[in-house]
């Protein structure tokens, strides 16, 4: 940039332990999404380690990395990040089948069951409304069973009502399988 370069997030020192719940806020382009992606390894930070499950993620390529948060980390993209022209139940089981997981069909149907689609399987998501959409997203990040869930603004795009089911729905789903 002319203006020289841009420092997005300084000076954190930050410690989540296994089955804490943390909300992330601040004002909009205060680097929450930034710092999300540093965390789960989806992005590189050009100073600082950052440790995910362990490992430290400063010397790894995205191949590297993505291999760290296969079939461990679940992320609940903003914008959801969902396959058009697929039906929820393929939205669903793509990250089963690249985490090798067995019957990743089945997995992905109880799933969605889970959020409340089991009426909209073989809908195209392009055809699902936005809350829906949203519990596709969930319900993905979900699918493996992750050992840590990120979720960037899982109830932006959403009514108080809505929001609050989904917000209900990330913790029940928590609760159920041990994620932190």
């Amino acid at each position: 940039a002319p203006e020289g370069p841009l420092t997005i997030l300084q000076d954190i020192n930050l410690n989540v332990k296994r089955g804490e719940a943390l909300v992330i806020s601040g004002e909009s382009g205060s680097g929450k999404t930034t710092l999300l992606g540093l965390m789960a390894g989806l992005d590189s930070a050009d100073q600082g380690e950052v440790i995910l499950l362990g490992q430290s993620l400063a010397d790894k390529s995205e191949e590297q990395r993505a291999s760290i948060r296969n079939g461990r980390v679940g992320f609940v993209f903003q914008s959801f990040h969902l396959v058009t022209g697929a039906t929820a139940l393929q939205n669903v089981m793509l990250p089963l089948e690249l985490a090798g997981a067995a019957s990743p069909g089945q997995r992905a149907q109880q799933v969605l069951q889970e959020v409340g689609l089991e009426h909209r399987l073989h809908t195209p998501v392009e055809r699902l409304s936005g809350g829906e959409q949203q519990r596709v997203a969930i319900a993905r990040a979900y699918a493996v069973k992750p050992e840590i869930l990120f979720a960037d603004e899982p109830t932006g795009n959403l009514d108080s009502k809505t929001g609050q089911q989904i917000i209900d729905l990330l913790f029940k789903l928590r609760d159920d399988s041990g994620t932190s």
